[in-house]
């Protein structure tokens, strides 16, 4: 149960968040015996419980609403779903839904009015209570009414035909672009209502932002549960409870960390004679842990499909993200963009590595606790941790920072404002898949890749050997990725620099660097940096032609990589008319070419079996070096024009 006692522990110590979050697109820390969902109609009454008038709400950003609810309406499901307390759906709410034509859940078809019993018995024994609040009162009065479906298609909310019932979609004629309630939702009867009490001594109006309301419920709902009995995380007596929060990773997620129905057939298993015996968690603390979990998912942890990876400090402090890159961790501040990577770029950012690590270390605390929690779904209803990784603040960091100084190269695939954002550092696990395995990689692949590189984030292990040669193929079959993808460029030069931060990682021991090494002259480097200059001259000679096309280089990279010495000779060949195109522009890079070829020692010259992923770091690192170093009188070589056209694909 650690990890259910660090969510808890989180909670207390961020109390002071409980609401609604100023950043756009986070999900409230919500209290206790509340939940949220999304609002399409907004009522608005007085203290007296007199209707004032409604809106339909069509900004999806301002849907999301904190209710009150009951454990059994947190989690209701089936033919007759348990009514909300306060906002809930029209059946519940209108008196008059049935005399509209409403169409009412099938297990309430034989009586229409339960569900509206059922609300208002549950709203009259909290207003009745001493836990009463001058809002809920205003809502019951006005709910008693049963005006509320009047109200509405008074005020032209909700629409009825000439018989008085309700309709659908499909029979109002309406103005293709309207804003009315069919503009969100293609039923009206299912429409979930949230209130507005406005009276002279109110300061907050909206039932969903009163924290005085939140706390009535509260103290009402935990009155009236009296089965107390160990809870398994405090060690004290407390309300258990058995029916655990859902809505973990998003709302509309049915899946449950906790869940106990087994009391038939698999009766726990054998194990236990019922579901407290198997986990005893008290009502707050499951609360409490499951939506820290929540908040802090949409605050700061990553999301795809059904994964989720969060990383947190119990203090509630801001740490950074095992998912991130240099990009993500630092922002775009002081970041190269747009232009030539300056030299010292590798230097410029582990400096501020250390810098931004020393930083989170202050804040945090070497001795805080972090914990890392990787979430996925094993079936729909049920959810598993993949991953946990506890830490003190110190080690988190440590690892965290040695990731990024190990599995480093410089990176060009990341825009802003539509300008490329040059970064030196370690990609970010889901780009990693997307190297590996394209970019159209299977989610299954892609959750699967990123938890197995957890580990050696984290827990410093040894990088996937199979991730990295899958990078280095599809790197070394340029023209391949072409094919698949009409952003190839750009997919190419993302797949080429990303298998060169993997391979070097892989390779530690080499102590490769990633500025051109001319003192380097092991075989595969040197024939991945003539790749390069055979590239760089034939790009040059087709733009002094204004002629776009593939070079020949590019054409034969996988078989280049597979057989080279036969390969190269192709190429030298190949290249004949374009140095006879340039004329003396070009002896200079023939000269570098022939200085190269000169480095190698002739037996491995002569060698045709397969290069390994050196080649690249050889390639990658001579390209830049001649984009670095280009003279006027070049202009621009041809993976320059590549990274103009793979900008205006991503404009």
């Amino acid at each position: 149960m650690s990890w259910i006692q660090k969510l808890y522990e989180t909670y207390e110590n961020c109390e002071a968040n409980i609401g609604y979050s100023e950043t756009e697109g986070q999900r409230p820390l919500l209290p206790i015996c509340h939940s949220t969902t999304q609002a399409q109609i907004e009522i608005v009454i007085d203290g007296n419980g007199d209707f004032r008038r409604a809106r339909v709400i069509t900004d999806k950003s301002d849907m999301t609403t904190i209710i009150p609810c009951t454990e059994s309406s947190a989690g209701r499901a089936g033919s007759k779903p348990v009514n909300h307390p306060l906002c809930d759906k029209l059946q519940y709410l209108a008196g008059d839904f049935s005399v509209y034509g409403g169409s009412v859940t099938s297990g309430f078809a034989k009586d229409p009015e339960e569900p509206f019993r059922d609300y208002t018995d549950g709203l009259s024994k909290w207003c009745n209570s001493e836990f009463s609040h001058p809002k809920a009162r205003a809502i019951l009065s006005y709910v008693n009414k049963k005006t509320v479906i009047q109200d509405l298609v008074n005020h032209q909310i909700l629409f009825v035909g000439q018989q008085n019932q309700l309709l659908d979609k499909k029979e109002v004629e309406r103005e293709k672009n309207a804003t009315d309630i069919f503009s969100i939702m293609n039923s009206q009867d299912s429409a979930f209502v949230r209130w507005i009490v406005e009276s002279d001594d109110t300061v907050e109006s909206k039932v969903w932002r009163d924290r005085s309301l939140w706390e009535s419920w509260i103290g009402y709902y935990l009155s009236g549960q009296q089965a107390e009995s160990i809870c398994f995380v405090t060690g004290n007596d407390a309300i258990l409870t058995t029916n655990h929060p859902k809505f973990i990773r998003r709302e509309g997620d049915g899946a449950k960390l906790i869940s106990a129905n087994d009391s038939t057939n698999f009766t726990y298993r054998g194990r236990f004679g019922s579901a407290e015996q198997a986990c005893g968690v008290s009502l707050d603390v499951s609360h409490k842990a499951h939506f820290a979990l929540s908040w802090l998912i949409s605050r700061q942890g990553y999301r795809k499909g059904d994964l989720a990876i969060v990383a947190w400090a119990t203090s509630g402090r801001p740490v950074p993200q095992p998912t991130d890159d240099e990009v993500d961790l630092f922002g775009l501040e002081d970041l190269p963009s747009d232009e030539v990577a300056p030299a010292n770029t590798a230097q410029t950012v582990a400096r501020k590595l250390k810098k931004s690590i020393a930083g989170y270390g202050k804040e945090i605390g070497d001795a805080t606790d972090i914990i890392v929690m990787g979430l996925d779904s094993a079936t729909p209803g049920r959810l598993s941790i993949i991953f946990y990784r506890e830490l003190t603040g110190s080690e988190f960091l440590d690892r965290l920072s040695s990731w990024h100084e190990t599995c480093t190269w410089l990176h060009s695939y990341r825009f802003a404002d539509k300008k490329r954002i040059w970064f030196t550092g370690a990609p970010a696990p889901h780009d990693i898949a997307e190297a590996a395995y394209g970019k159209r990689v299977d989610d299954k692949l892609r959750k699967a890749t990123i938890e197995r590189l957890l580990p050696c984030i984290l827990d410093g292990q040894p990088i996937p050997r199979d991730l990295v040669e899958s990078a280095v193929r599809r790197a070394s079959n340029r023209i391949g990725i072409k094919d698949n993808d009409d952003k190839f460029e750009n997919e190419w030069n993302k797949t080429l620099s990303i298998a060169c931060a993997l391979f070097n990682k892989y390779n530690r021991k080499e102590s490769y660097k990633m500025a051109l090494d001319p003192d380097r002259t092991t075989r595969d480097y040197l024939y991945g940096r003539l790749l390069a200059l055979a590239d760089s001259l034939e790009g040059w000679a087709l733009s002094e032609a204004k002629e776009k096309r593939e070079t020949n280089a590019a054409r034969l990279m996988q078989r280049f990589a597979e057989h080279p010495f036969s390969t190269w000779r192709t190429l030298e060949l190949a290249l004949a008319p374009y140095k006879a195109r340039l004329g003396g522009k070009s002896i200079k890079r023939q000269q570098m070419i022939d200085e190269v070829v000169a480095s190698f020692e002739p037996d491995d010259f002569l060698n045709d079996k397969r290069l390994s992923g050196e080649f690249l770091l050889g390639y990658h690192s001579q390209r830049e070096f001649l984009r670095n170093n280009r003279t006027q009188d070049e202009g621009k070589d041809i993976d320059d024009f590549a990274a103009d056209d793979s900008e205006t694909i991503n404009q």
